[in-house]
């Protein structure tokens, strides 16, 4: 893996080796000043082929590397929770988050628990509750919905120990009120994992802080989404590159969100 920017680069950033857990924990660390005023901050984690597919057959995984799940694994042992839409939760077969050695002792530095909440966004509650998501995490499962949700389905959360939060009126969520409401619960370092319709309705609403983007050297056409499907902005949000780091024709970029004027 080398770095390709932020510059001046040295020597050691060029040259192509494996970098160790520390120093990607080192580049992905979420903003102190945020975190220190208690703000919370989304970061958006996905992938894309070069020709614009979220995922093939339904999948993430065609499109990744042993670089990327590196990085995977590095946002996830950085973040609070993990925000993540009910349909990949089902096409991904989503498991509690674990707790990791390598970032045990930042984790406690920062007083976060020993690994990140999953917390799934849905409406119509369309899960399997008996799956160790819900029954067995390491940290208790958050399910948000919204006011009129399935009530049986509702109680159904509960029983399995999941925690429901109400983040909308009707049955959806209001993609807006979820950084907040989750910042209540002090879970400030976000991260979501899409899919498309989620992160393309945190784009929408305003409230997506940073893109971190793996680009992947391969096509894969076909009828996959792009990595975000939401309502269209009045104005494209403009973001600035972070960083880039390159490994076996993979590019990993992170882009944060620009301040509007005023």
């Amino acid at each position: 893996m080398r770095r390709l920017f932020p510059s001046p680069l040295s020597p050691a950033d060029l040259e192509d080796r494996e970098w160790g857990l520390d120093e990607l924990a080192g580049l992905y660390a979420y903003p102190h000043e945020e975190a220190a005023a208690g703000r919370p901050w989304l970061r958006a984690n996905m992938v894309s082929s070069l020709d614009g597919a979220a995922h093939h057959e339904g999948r993430s995984q065609p499109l990744s590397s042993a670089a990327d799940m590196r990085i995977f694994g590095t946002l996830r042992g950085l973040a609070d929770a993990v925000v993540v839409g009910a349909e990949t939760v089902r096409q991904e077969g989503y498991r509690p988050a674990r707790a990791r050695e390598a970032f045990a002792a930042r984790r406690t530095a920062l007083g976060q628990g020993p690994a990140p909440a999953i917390a799934v966004v849905s409406a119509g509650l369309d899960l399997d509750f008996s799956l160790p998501l819900f029954t067995s995490p390491l940290v208790q499962t958050l399910v948000l919905t919204g006011s009129e949700a399935p009530a049986d389905r509702v109680a159904a959360a509960r029983a399995a120990g999941a925690e429901v939060v109400v983040a909308g009126e009707g049955r959806g969520v209001d993609a807006a009120r979820v950084p907040g409401l989750l910042a209540e619960r002090g879970l400030i370092r976000l991260l979501t994992e899409g899919g498309p319709r989620l992160l393309g309705q945190f784009a929408s609403a305003r409230v997506l802080d940073e893109m971190c983007l793996s680009l992947a050297p391969v096509v894969a056409t076909g009828t996959a989404p792009r990595i975000m499907a939401g309502p269209p902005l009045a104005v494209p949000e403009r973001f600035a590159l972070g960083s880039v780091l390159e490994e076996g024709g993979f590019l990993f970029t992170s882009y944060r969100r620009v301040a509007a004027e005023g």
